[in-house]
Parts: structure tokens; sequence; C-alpha cells
């Protein structure tokens, strides 16, 4: 019976892992495009604003009923998202909800609330309101989609680099401390910045590979002209800016998600002086234990990694074999040491719960000071055992190695793609810029198959930053396997086909009406 039940409970953290997982990935299909396609709306309508041409009216109401389309089929999957936190992983909202919840109500009431009321004054207020009204309402939508972005992204940065809290024993609850800590973390600094921009990319992609078709059916050809040219500017812009965050990010990640880094580069073996593997073949799991059996055959540029890093091109950067076993002449602590101290915490927790049923006063006030940032026995234990809570609920060392090969050619997807949209970018506005975009339909078409390129680096970029950070729900507070839902296997592997079912459909209908509109293209009033 217990192993049943323990089997059962394996059964509900994959299948929670695998429905949060899709549903990201599915609600991640529309985010991007709503984040870049309302500021390149903007753009057009303040053209119209400031020229009073009819033919910048028209061409922003064309761009606007696809940016619709978009924006109502991502709410739906995103309100999806956020309840699965309640339903799927309630021990993780129990833990951290004080935290967590707070830029998600920030986000709820600010900036979906500014979405949704200014939306309808984009749509519906053409004619009704002044022209200056209407273009503040379209600026504040696009603003208000990416202050969403900004609290939702803070609230994933504090996940993957927890600060601004303490933890209240009564509650075994963490409680924020400082906002502006959680709000200014470098992670969540970064994986704002760096989302977006990329999101940006891809908004741009989309609008450049749109007009391409109409240029290839020769059909709107002014229309699909300005628009590459607002697209393409908007695109080389946001893919010079999305390349500094990633070098920034990846500076971060280098300090906060050492294990992360190892897994992007497959780096098993830490190294001084560590190249840059450009590209590589991994070979599979079982066949690879170190750097030099890890591949079979891999493209580096020397000494790149550790400058990139570290700023420093002799810096020692540690691999997965360091972070597992430990490395004391670099001072890594072992995974197990760290289990071990992480198993102390979890020991002591339950013997506060014990001594407070039994009311042993003496042994609640002495547990009390191990976890009280205020005593010097309290800033020991904090510092030494408690930062390795989430350990203790690990069986294995092995257990904190994410998916190495999914996070190593997923980040070679995301970067290959980030390079060729810049020379697209630059590519394409040189042509244009010669008139010459027309004679090359062969370039056309490369715009136009570049727009699911552009998806699959958005979907690569995610997974190199979620797959990454595995095992952790909270960077070493608590892994999944703590944080999950106490309920039956069967009823998250029902919901998750239902959610498949639904969202494929979504999806689908997505792309006929979107289809059906671009081929329509844009009215005549």
């Amino acid at each position: 019976m217990m192993l049943d039940t323990a089997v059962d409970f394996m059964q509900v953290v994959d299948w929670s892992r695998a429905q949060f997982a899709m549903t990201a990935i599915y609600h991640w299909l529309f985010v991007p495009l709503t984040l870049g396609l309302g500021f390149i709306i903007a753009f057009m309508e303040t053209a119209y604003y400031r020229t009073g041409d009819e033919f910048w009216k028209r061409t922003t109401k064309f761009w606007m009923r696809l940016f619709g389309i978009n924006f109502a089929i991502g709410v739906a999957t995103g309100i999806i998202l956020e309840f699965e936190f309640g339903t799927n992983w309630s021990n993780y909202s129990h833990f951290v909800g004080d935290i967590f919840g707070a830029p998600l109500a920030v986000e709820g009431i600010m900036a979906f609330f500014m979405e949704s009321t200014f939306i309808a004054v984009m749509f519906f207020g053409w004619n009704k309101v002044s022209k200056g009204f209407h273009l503040t309402a379209t600026w504040l939508t696009a603003i208000g989609a990416n202050l969403s972005a900004l609290w939702i992204l803070v609230a994933n940065g504090w996940m993957q680099y927890p600060v601004g809290m303490t933890f209240n024993l009564e509650t075994a609850r963490n409680e924020m401390t400082s906002f502006w800590d959680v709000l200014l973390s470098p992670v969540a600094l970064n994986k704002f910045f760096h989302t977006v921009t990329s999101a940006y990319v891809l908004a741009a992609v989309f609008v450049v590979g749109v007009s391409a078709w109409f240029l290839l059916k020769k059909r709107e050809q002014l229309m699909a002209r300005k628009s590459m040219i607002i697209a393409s500017v908007f695109g080389l812009v946001s893919a010079c800016a999305a390349a500094f965050s990633g070098d920034r990010s990846g500076v971060v990640i280098a300090e906060v998600q050492p294990m992360k880094l190892a897994a992007m580069e497959a780096l098993y073996d830490g190294e001084e002086s560590a190249g840059l593997t450009v590209f590589g073949v991994l070979k599979p799991a079982e066949e690879r234990t170190g750097n030099d059996e890890a591949f079979y055959f891999r493209f580096e540029i020397p000494k790149l990694l550790s400058l990139m890093s570290y700023r420093q091109a002799d810096a020692y950067v540690a691999g997965i074999n360091d972070l597992v076993n430990g490395n004391p002449n670099q001072g890594l602590m072992s995974a197990q040491e760290k289990m071990d101290r992480g198993r102390v915490a979890i020991e002591q927790l339950a013997r506060y719960r014990q001594a407070k049923k039994e009311n042993d006063a003496a042994t609640m006030k002495e547990v009390a000071a191990l976890f009280s940032p205020d005593t010097p026995q309290g800033r020991e234990f904090l510092k030494n055992y408690f930062r390795y809570f989430g350990y203790g609920y690990l069986s294995s060392p092995q257990d904190i190695v994410p998916n190495v090969s999914l996070v190593f050619y997923s980040f070679r997807v995301m970067v290959a793609a980030g390079v060729f949209f810049l020379f697209l970018f630059a590519m394409n506005l040189w042509l244009l810029w010669k008139r010459r975009e027309e004679r090359y339909r062969p370039w056309l078409y490369v715009l136009l198959w570049s727009i699911p390129l552009a998806y699959l680096a958005s979907q690569a970029g995610w997974i190199v930053a979620e797959v990454g950070r595995q095992p952790w729900t909270i960077q070493d507070l608590l892994p999944t396997v703590a944080a999950v839902s106490r309920i039956d296997s069967t009823s998250v592997m029902v919901t998750f086909f239902i959610f498949v079912a639904l969202f494929t459909t979504l999806l689908i209908a997505e792309l006929m009406i979107m289809t059906k509109q671009i081929q329509i293209g844009p009215k005549n009033e």
C-alpha cells in the first residue's frame, strides 16, 4: 500500500510538471506577439496622428485586428496558468504565497485592468473619441501589456533568485520583507528586459513576414513596404537590446544558478579559461561523465565562456560534476552535504511543530532562536543550514542536474536564431533603402518562413530558463517534489489531456482566423 501511494505521488509530480509546462508553452505562443505588436501599432497610429494620412489609419487598423485576435486567446491561456498554482502546486502557494502573490496582485490590479480598459477604446473608439485620446489609449494598451509582463517576470525571477524575505516559523511560510529587493533583483530585471526585447523581435519578424507575403502576392505593396520599415527598425534595435541583455543574463546566471550555466554548456568538469561551445553533438547521457566524453564532436572558442560569465578570460567555471560532488579547491560544497544540511533545517522545523503540540515552551524558544536573523545562532543557522532547506527533500545528489541535452540544444537554437535575426533586419533595411526587396523573391520567402523560426527561438529561450533551473520551483528552497499538491494523479492526467485539446483547438482557431484576416487584408472604410 505504501509503495502504491509513493508511485501515485510521483505520478502526480510528473503529470503536474507536464501540465504546467504544456500550459506555459501554449501561453507563450501568444504573449510575445502581444508585447511587441502593441508598440508597432502605436508607432503606426502616431504616424497617422502626426500626418493625418488615412493610409496610416487603414494600416494601423489592419495590424490591430491581428493584435486583437492574438490578445484574446493569450488571456484565456494565461488565466488557466495562474489557477494551476493553486490547484497543482498548493504547497508552493502556501510556502511563498505571501511573496509570489504580491507581484501577481499588482499585475492584476494595475496592468491587466489598464490593458482591458484601454483596449476597448483602442478597438471601438475610432471616430468616437478624439484622435489624441485614441492614440493615448493605444499607447497605454501597449504599455499595460508590458507592465503585465513585468510583474509576472518579477515573480518568476524571484523563484529563480529568492530575496527580500524572511521565514515565519509559526506559519512555516516565507514572508516578504522588502518589496524593492524583489522588484529590483538582478535576476528579475535581466529576465524582464531579455524576455520583452526577444518578444519585440518576434513581433517584428511577424510583421516583416506577413508584409513579405503581401509583396509576393503583389497586393497592398505600399502598406507592406511601410510596415516592413517600421518593423525592421524596431526589430533591429530590439535584437541588439536582446543580445545585450542576454549577455548580462549570462553573468547573473553564472553567479546565482551555476548548474543552469553548466547544463547550457554541457560542462561536466569545471575549467579555468573555459571555452564556449558554439556547436556540438552530445553523446547519450549514459555515455558521458566528463568533458572529454560528453561530445561526439564540437566547435569551441577558447576562453570565451570564462570571459562572458565572469569577465575574466582565466576565470574558473564550475561543471556539473563539481556541483554534484563538490570541489573543495574551488570552495564548492557537494550536493550531498547540502542535502544533509537541508534535512537538519527540516528536522528543526518538525521539532518546533512537535514542541508546539506538546506546549514545550523551552524547545520552542530554542528552535525559534535558530530561525531568527536577530540572534547569533540564528544568523549562523540561516546562512549554513536553512539556505539549503530544499535540498533536504531530494533523494539523490543527481537530482540537481537538469535535462542537459534539452537545455544545451535549446540554448543554441535561441542564440543562433538571435544572430540570424540581427542579419535579417539589417539586410532587409538595406534592401528597402535600395528599393530592391521585390527583385529578390527568394528573400521574401526567407522573411515569410522566418515567422515559425521566431516562435521556435522564443520557446527555446523559455525552455532554457525553466528546464535549466530544475528541480527547483524556488531555487535551493523548494523542489518540485515538495511543491506539488496532494491530489489524485488521475485528475491531473485527465485535465492535462483536456487542456491539450482545448489549447490545440484555440491555436488552430487563431491560425485559421489570422490567416483569413491576412488574406482579406486592410479594409477600406
